[in-house]
């Protein structure tokens, strides 16, 4: 081998070794401390060798350059030592605060961090959750939450599902356990048939037997003072989601669709201040409405929108027909793997439930496709100040990276990406930079969404505001 070749091997063992050293620090701070670590807003928890360093790659859209990962050890080595409070500490911005690398780390870390350093430390208080339906909201849920065990806040207990036969619950955890779109679940799953639970990766979840709420005991299950996470769809107004309310043991309740009547939508990092301690039952709104709300809110915060369509190009979901047959919708009853289908959305009209300045502003319509995850929505807007594509796209790029929208809004500029690259994304939308169109004031923004998982993020960021278990973010 040459010089170089022996270089670049030698230089990527040395990331490898970090990585290995890195990794259960991360994970040690998470579950003895509640201490969240992330690298400009990904999470370095449960991360393989391959996904720290790829992690420290990806920092240098924020650094210009790729994070040197032994500099993240020896902050995270030094955050170990100290007797931290539950907290999310970004790793990349402390970083950027850090102007001489060979300071001293801990004085440095003592004072960026001083709200939650010798504070109280340990974990918080747990708040049950219980999802009421298991389809394929539900299981990217529980997914998410299985996931984020262990810290302050959120604990899965439960779903409630209608019996479908002797092998209901082992069917259940075969489709938690193996998803045609999202891959394998990553970890373990024990089925307990004689008691109705499935264990994963240590998470008892109860499966619970209903065909309606006013059926339901959670008390009886050791639940209290539960968040209902209602991913069914069958009630969306505030009597029929009540119902929920009457069960012992429930206290709040969570639709995953638009709500009706006097229910709020919630877009999370949009309008979730407006949930109350007192709100005992809110909407998280569509996928499509969290998708173009928060990249609507940013464009109309700098530039004003006068008014606009939206056009979806949506995957097809499980309300359309595998091959044709009745719907009481028009054209959703033909076949959805064969046909693009003109249908219509609300998302345009509710987006001013969650951002009033829009309302009236804006149509809307939708096109499902033969794909079954990922979405698009195209944003054609009159704006009320003309701007040029450079302009747009460089404020939309640092809304993705340093706004409070940040953990919604994502941005690409990839010549190459296509839709089934988005599977997995964690915002709610992604501007696809490259096909951004302007006109003086009249643009076209090109908006990519996982329907599924990027809304199941957001659902679970309402959840955690509901339960009122939000640590302290740093810096």
């Amino acid at each position: 081998m040459t010089d170089a070749t022996t270089a670049r091997l030698d230089d990527w063992a040395k990331k490898q070794t970090a990585a290995e050293e890195l990794i259960p620090l991360v994970g040690r701070l998470y579950r003895e401390n509640d201490v969240l670590l992330t690298l400009f807003g990904r999470s370095l928890l449960n991360k393989s060798v391959t996904g720290m360093i790829k992690a420290h790659r990806y920092a240098r859209h924020f650094l210009g350059e790729e994070l040197d990962i032994q500099i993240t050890h020896r902050i995270v080595k030094a955050l170990s030592g100290l007797n931290l409070a539950p907290a999310r500490i970004d790793l990349g911005r402390l970083i950027e605060k850090l102007d001489d690398p060979n300071a001293d780390v801990d004085a440095f870390l003592a004072a960026e961090l001083a709200g939650v350093v010798e504070s109280q430390s340990g974990k918080g208080e747990t708040r049950d959750v219980v999802l009421y339906g298991f389809g394929r909201i539900g299981r990217l849920l529980a997914r998410i939450l299985i996931d984020r065990a262990g810290g302050t806040g959120m604990r899965l207990r439960a779903i409630v599902v209608r019996r479908n036969g002797d092998s209901d619950i082992v069917k259940r955890a075969s489709l938690l356990r193996r998803d045609s779109v999202h891959g394998a679940f990553d970890g373990s799953i024990v089925v307990d048939e004689e008691n109705n639970t499935i264990q994963a990766n240590g998470t008892l979840i109860q499966v619970i037997y209903s065909n309606d709420p006013s059926e339901v005991d959670y008390t009886a299950y050791g639940i209290n003072d539960a968040i209902i996470v209602d991913n069914t769809g069958k009630w969306r107004d505030e009597e029929g989601l009540s119902k929920h309310l009457a069960c012992p043991g429930a206290s709040k309740v969570l639709l995953t669709a638009p709500g009706k009547g006097d229910v709020k939508n919630i877009v999370f990092g949009v309008n979730d201040e407006a949930i109350l301690d007192s709100d005992n039952i809110v909407s998280a709104a569509s996928c499509t409405t969290n998708a173009i709300t928060p990249v609507l809110k940013a464009i109309n915060d700098k530039f004003g929108v006068r008014n606009g369509h939206v056009e979806t190009v949506h995957s097809f979901t499980n309300d359309q027909n595998l091959i044709d047959n009745f719907h009481k919708g028009s054209r959703r009853g033909r076949a959805a793997g064969l046909n693009m289908v003109l249908t219509e959305t609300g998302a345009a009209k509710a987006v001013a439930k969650a951002l009033p300045e829009l309302a009236g502003k804006l149509s809307g319509n939708a096109i499902r496709v033969p794909t079954p995850n990922v979405s698009m929505a195209i944003l054609n807007l009159n704006l009320d100040k003309a701007t040029t594509v450079d302009e747009l796209n460089t404020y939309l790029r640092e809304v993705s990276m340093h706004s409070p929208l940040r953990n919604q809004v994502d941005y690409v500029t990839s010549p190459e990406l296509v839709s089934t690259d988005l599977v997995g994304s964690k915002r709610a939308g992604v501007v696809d930079g490259l096909a951004t169109i302007v006109d003086e004031d009249r643009v076209v923004v090109y908006v990519w969404y996982d329907n599924e998982f990027g809304y199941s993020c957001q659902v679970v960021r309402c959840v955690a505001k509901m339960a009122d278990v939000d640590v302290p973010a740093f810096p």
